[in-house]
């Protein structure tokens, strides 16, 4: 038999792939990469259905940690939200999800690997172009995308197989993952909608206003209140805290990979409150052009990764110098939550610039004499001086 493995999620398109590609004579391996969406009870249910689909194995792979040591981290380092809104939930998952499906298929020594992709969406182009580049001997196959199927032709091929789990189509799409969740409806296909309350998965539960402390050793997030825990488990902490008070909503509309704008809801409270935490940390312990290059060149990671060129070797180029720039990243930042919002309240670090020993900002002057301030005025402002002299007077 022909080996292949195939990207399971147990949703309709993946079990309609599993079914007919076993039918087809393939032996088919089903592969599902936990990101942080899934739960003990969820990971046994989707298993317990890839065996009704005729799969020969299941496999659910654990990378929460390598989610966040390959991807997350670097999105914190450079305080990564696209389009300022966006911190990157699915896009950065789906790599991690795709690398850790090439790798498992090249340790069997699969010769075809499969996935649900449609061709109207971003997950196709990222899945292929990683596949591709780690394994060009490995075959793909997508079923839904080259056969351009409907959600009824699946329905009912998989009816006529046997197969008659619900199938009805949840009013929301929910992808949950470490870094966020996306939240996808009738609204967000229109430009007019917002996302009603009731469609976001972490509702409303605690009022009030709650103190958090964040504790950063170079640019990670090492502890919570002064509880010292992996990042990976604190950025977990830290969501089901800020969730109660369903803070991180919001509608990230975008440019997608294949040319068309797209529009998808998403609650994201501990993403935001990190990077948002992680850069005022920055402004206070990084340099003017340290802070202003990073910003830039943060934008660029971002986009690449969004855009599923991962592998190429400027993300490891950038990843050196986001890397570099957090060495002096270090200190604790307050944050207030409140309903649907929270507060930066200030930081503490032993690397702060902003020392008083040096002056206060519009205050006092320790560092320089008033004769010293007037000539470094007349300097800086020589060249605008020159270039109005002479073309007013031209």
């Amino acid at each position: 038999m022909k080996k292949l493995v195939i990207a399971y999620s147990g949703g309709l398109d993946t079990s309609y792939c599993a079914v007919s590609l076993s039918k087809a004579g393939y032996e088919v391996h089903a592969i599902s990469v936990n990101t942080g969406g899934f739960t003990k009870e969820e990971i046994k249910t989707i298993e317990s259905n890839a065996y009704k689909m005729g799969v020969s194995t299941y496999k659910n792979i654990d990378a929460v940690t390598s989610y966040y040591q390959k991807v997350i981290k670097y999105l914190i380092f450079g305080n990564v939200l696209k389009n300022n809104t966006y911190p990157l939930s699915v896009s950065a998952e789906r790599i991690i999800q795709a690398i850790e499906i090439i790798e498992y298929a090249k340790s069997i020594n699969a010769k075809y690997i499969a996935h649900g992709s449609t061709g109207a969406g971003n997950d196709q182009v990222r899945f292929d172009m990683i596949f591709q580049t780690l394994a060009p001997d490995i075959e793909i196959i997508t079923p839904i995308r080259d056969q351009q199927l409907s959600r009824q032709e699946e329905i009912e091929y998989l009816k006529a197989n046997g197969i008659d789990l619900s199938w009805e189509k949840a009013q929301y799409s929910i992808n949950k993952g470490l870094w966020g969740t996306s939240v996808g409806g009738a609204e967000t296909l229109t430009s007019e909608q917002p996302l009603p309350e009731s469609a976001y998965p972490s509702q409303l539960k605690k009022d009030g206003e709650e103190k958090v402390a964040l504790t950063f050793l170079k640019g990670e997030l090492i502890a919570i209140n002064g509880i010292k825990k992996a990042p990976d488990v604190n950025i977990e902490t830290l969501n089901d805290l800020a969730s109660a008070y369903a803070i991180g909503r919001d509608i990230h509309v975008g440019d997608t990979i294949v040319g068309i704008k797209g529009r998808v809801g998403f609650e994201a409270a501990a993403a935001l409150i990190i990077v948002k935490a992680h850069h005022l940390l920055e402004k206070h312990t990084l340099t003017k052009w340290q802070l202003q290059h990073k910003d830039y060149l943060s934008n660029f990671y971002g986009m690449h990764l969004h855009e599923g060129q991962y592998l190429d070797p400027v993300m490891r180029d950038m990843e050196a110098f986001l890397e570099s720039s957090q060495e002096k990243v270090t200190g604790d930042v307050v944050v207030t939550l409140k309903p649907y919002h929270f507060n930066l309240d200030g930081i503490s670090s032993k690397h702060d610039l902003m020392s008083t020993k040096f002056g206060s900002y519009g205050e006092e002057n320790k560092g320089w004499t008033a004769e010293e301030a007037k000539g470094f005025i007349k300097i800086v402002g020589n060249q605008n001086k020159i270039y109005q002299q002479v073309n007013n007077n031209s």
